[in-house]
């Protein structure tokens, strides 16, 4: 059985939340600089289309954190593989996610920058699956908010595939 893909946001609404959202942090840091963090490898280019956007000086730092693997569903035992070395104790930090589901990868992301002591942690997510979340999670900056269905595009991949689709698309088997 193949799948097919069925746009759920298209390029054009993904443009206007990305540069929205931006509007909105230039303005609660416009006299900061923070440190963005973006999540590898799914935020990247949410991450360069949004720091283009921002109005003020920011630093970017990029982390890697693994939970789904090879399969469909987040398996909820994340690991942080890498952070690229920064500063970042008494930084102002926002964390760029590409999608919030269940809460576990995010909660142990920030978990683990709390232990480095910056100054604050906010996080950013262009995608929420709130419907799946099982451990709370405040998210301070939320592009929209998505269904239960495994979602490719924009940086988000299945088997590292589609990142590079720029609208966001689900998966449905095709009938025979």
């Amino acid at each position: 059985m193949k799948e097919t893909l069925v746009t759920l946001i298209d390029e054009e609404r993904i443009k206007w939340k990305v540069e929205k959202l931006a509007r909105i942090i230039s303005f609660e840091y416009r006299k900061k600089t923070p440190v963005l963090i973006g999540v590898l490898n799914g935020a990247s280019i949410f991450m360069a289309d949004l720091s283009r956007k921002l109005t003020m000086p920011i630093r970017v730092e990029f982390i890697k954190v693994s939970s789904y693997g090879k399969g469909t569903t987040s398996s909820q035992k994340s690991k942080i593989v890498s952070l690229a070395e920064g500063k970042i104790k008494g930084e102002d930090l926002v964390i760029v996610e590409d999608i919030v589901d269940t809460g576990a990868t995010t909660r142990k992301l920030v978990s683990f920058l709390k232990e480095l002591k910056p100054r604050s942690i906010k996080i950013c997510s262009l995608l929420d699956k709130k419907d799946c979340r099982k451990i709370p999670i405040n998210i301070d900056y939320v592009g929209f908010e998505v269904p239960d269905k495994f979602l490719v595009g924009y940086g988000l991949d299945y088997r590292q595939c589609y990142r590079n689709l720029p609208y966001i698309a689900y998966m449905r088997k095709a009938r025979k």
